[in-house]
């Protein structure tokens, strides 16, 4: 499988994206060519894992992915690390059980292996903007990962105070928490920015630096979200299934996505938002357009208004899979639109095929606590905020219906949120926490570096050093 940007034709091997991150022109990278659709893997996240990494990364040596598949399987021991749980009528997809309690944690275990093979050796220093999990998740994927180096840019306020625990107390040297004085958007527009910057490119290489990315804008953290779905599709047994996914970034519901172009038989995607709604109305409307307003919810996760992956599904539904030339074309002009007037529009064919297969919906904190009630009161199954995002929109959108499973993505641990489930539940329901998250109450704060959004460049120069 060969890549490209989805701004200008290019073709990139699979290590080449995982170290580059985005493109030198600012696009993100996608394959270039429809995977080969084959049987759906065995109902366990290695062979979906293996499946995944197989269809899109197959120019990576399998001894490579087989090392990334094992990692993985170090982090998550459990016989059944992604269980599929029936909760009042949903399949809840439990994608929670990693290190840090987030979805993420999957994928940035895969990761690092990936990244060492694409280094060969280079000193690689890896820049993320988080709105609370994935930076987390990071740290603790790459915690004392040889010749890599992780700098996490996060909001000062607005994560959960466990969030921002797992990213002020890690010890490994290799990490760096860095809180900004703004938010998640702030975060994430300096650090592609810094990508795309040749000056800043240049003094990294002559420092023998090369820059890189863990968010999902970097193939090699979206590619091993694609097993979460492969997964559910055969603990289904193949069954047509609907999938909702709490969505701020758009890259796990890309991945879903991406499983369903290697055969899994998804009938519909629901992206569900909280008040900061930008990707649900751009489902309705075919309109991006973020508006002047930022709301910091008790879903903070999906605190995002410039979600990155929606690029790349603009590449996919301006056929970029046919005429990869003229869908370059198509996104370069959308994404020109965006920085020259804030907003863009898909034209009536792009937005006839995104409408065919997403749906939408939002859910306010209140909405979202009281769905949390709702679900515990009916069969006893605690939500995290973000996942409750999801089963409400899920109830307003119909789900399930016609017979179809619905499929929901739990992406975070409640225990990640004590604060909401308290408020939401009247009391403190959690009562028995994993042991890292009981360890974080008295871990040493190692990271207290705080800077202006102007600052991020200084931060990151400092780090070349």
């Amino acid at each position: 499988m060969t890549f490209t940007s989805t701004r200008s034709v290019a073709s990139e091997t699979s290590l080449y994206t995982i170290l580059r991150g985005l493109a030198p022109d600012g696009g993100l990278y996608v394959p270039r060519t429809q995977p080969a659709k084959s049987a759906l893997p065995a109902p366990a996240l290695a062979d979906c894992e293996r499946a995944a990494l197989g269809a899109f990364f197959d120019d990576v040596p399998a001894a490579v992915r087989d090392a990334a598949v094992a990692n993985l399987l170090a982090k998550f021991p459990a016989e059944d690390p992604i269980p599929l749980v029936d909760a009042d009528g949903f399949k809840i997809l439990e994608l929670f059980h990693g290190p840090t309690g987030a979805f993420k944690d999957v994928a940035l275990s895969v990761l690092p292996v990936l990244m060492a093979a694409a280094a060969e050796g280079r000193r690689v220093l890896i820049l993320t903007a988080t709105s609370g999990d994935t930076g987390s998740a990071a740290m603790a994927g790459f915690s004392d990962v040889p010749g890599v180096e992780v700098a996490v840019f996060f909001p000062n306020t607005g994560t959960s105070r466990i969030q921002r625990l797992q990213m002020t107390t890690p010890a490994a040297k290799n990490v760096h928490g860095i809180a900004i004085r703004g938010n998640f958007d702030d975060a994430q527009a300096a650090v592609k920015r810094i990508f795309s910057d040749p000056a800043i490119r240049a003094e990294a290489e002559s420092a023998g630096v090369t820059l890189s990315s863990a968010n999902s804008i970097n193939t090699g953290r979206l590619v091993p979200q694609i097993a979460y779905y492969l997964l559910a599709a055969s603990k289904l047994g193949g069954k047509t299934f609907d999938v909702v996914v709490p969505s701020g970034n758009f890259g796990n519901i890309l991945a879903a996505y991406y499983a369903k172009l290697l055969g899994a038989p998804i009938r519909t995607f629901a992206c569900a938002s909280n008040v900061n709604d930008v990707l649900a109305r751009f489902v309705r409307t075919g309109v991006y357009d973020p508006g002047p307003s930022f709301t910091v919810t008790n879903s903070p996760s999906m605190d995002i208004r410039k979600s990155s992956n929606v690029e790349r599904l603009l590449w996919l539904v301006n056929g970029g899979l046919e005429d990869p030339a003229a869908a370059c074309a198509a996104t370069k002009k959308l994404m020109d639109d965006f920085a020259a007037s804030g907003r863009y529009e898909l034209d009536a064919a792009a937005k006839a095929r995104f409408q065919a297969d997403f749906v939408s919906g939002v859910a306010t904190p209140e909405e979202t606590e009281a769905e949390m009630r709702l679900m515990r009161e009916r069969c006893g199954y605690v939500l995290d905020p973000h996942t409750a995002v999801a089963t409400a929109v899920a109830r307003r959108l119909g789900l399930p219906k016609d017979g179809v499973p619905c499929v929901v993505a739990a992406t975070a641990t409640p225990y990640k949120f004590p604060e909401t489930c308290a408020r939401a539940f009247g009391r403190d329901v959690l009562d028995d926490p994993p042991p890292a998250f009981a360890a974080l109450e008295t871990a040493p704060v190692t990271q207290n570096l705080v800077v202006d959004v102007a600052g991020i460049d200084d931060a990151v120069r400092a780090l070349f050093r």
